[in-house]
């Protein structure tokens, strides 16, 4: 299912000064309703100050803002708009619920089911290293492109799911597998930059991020090769590294996830976006 992008709210400049509401024009833009796991686009009077889940956003100079919508959220996402020289409104944005399969995953190493414990340090480490490479952003605009597939193939892991590898319940999904051939070369969905560039980790193997701005970001995961490395700049369909099947995996595929800053998003609902 497609996101909604009907206006929720529509305010001049004027009304959001004085706090009355006209349709004359369209400075403040958001989507009616997201489901879990969005990726979310709105509009709002360039300056404006705006705050989302206890973050003020950054604001491009034309006024676009972007958040992620995370898998567990219910209810209404609630946006505070300040427009310079104006007055605060808060935006509601209504949260689909969506149904959440179990995926078992079966002939998954057991070191990487059960670590021994000689290798905490290092998953703790290394944990630590990926949360802080998402911890900041810059303003780049990758985020706004319309995203392409990094490899083409089957979907064989869906986001969001709750898994159990080798019978033993796991986490949920954080991203999207896709199936393909070991060696296929990955490209990079959307612009931006490499802010980690990691060989070998522990579960995810060969593993880049990167930052495609104002807080959305890209991981790829269980690389056979990795093509790019830390700093390095990006383009849309770029080949940054290749499919494999290192850390945690059964068998080549390309984990592809998303995130809003620490916010895991579903890079499938991101691709139907740029399909309307």
């Amino acid at each position: 299912m497609r996101q909604a992008f009907a206006a929720l709210l529509v305010l001049t400049a004027s009304a959001l000064m004085s706090g009355t509401a006209t349709a004359a024009d369209a400075p403040l833009v958001l989507p009616a309703q997201v489901q879990q796991g969005a990726m979310v686009i709105g509009r709002v009077p360039p300056g404006s100050r705006v705050v989302y889940d206890g973050r003020r956003l950054d604001v491009t100079d034309y006024g676009t803002i972007v958040f992620g919508i995370g898998r567990d959220a219910q209810g209404q996402a609630k946006v505070s708009v300040t427009p310079p020289g104006g007055v605060e409104h808060t935006v509601a944005v209504t949260i689909r619920d969506r149904d959440w399969p179990i995926e078992r995953v079966n002939g998954v190493p057991p070191k990487t089911v059960s670590p021994p414990p000689a290798v905490a340090e290092r998953i703790a480490r290394e944990r630590k290293q990926v949360t802080r490479a998402r911890a900041t952003s810059n303003n780049g605009l990758g985020f706004a492109q319309h995203f392409i597939w990094p490899v083409k193939g089957r979907i064989s892991g869906r986001f969001g799911n709750q898994r159990i590898y080798n019978g033993t319940p796991g986490s949920a999904h954080s991203g999207m597998d896709i199936a393909a051939a070991r060696g296929t070369p990955v490209e990079s969905p959307a612009a931006g930059t490499v802010v980690l560039a990691e060989p070998d980790l522990y579960f995810t193997g060969g593993t880049i991020l990167i930052d495609h701005g104002y807080g959305i970001g890209s991981n790829f995961l269980h690389l056979s090769r990795l093509d790019v490395a830390v700093g390095d700049e990006v383009e849309q369909g770029e080949v940054i590294g290749a499919v494999g099947a290192t850390g945690r995996a059964t068998g080549p595929h390309l984990h592809w996830g998303m995130t809003w800053y620490s916010t895991r998003i579903d890079p499938l609902l991101v691709l139907e976006r740029s399909r309307e």
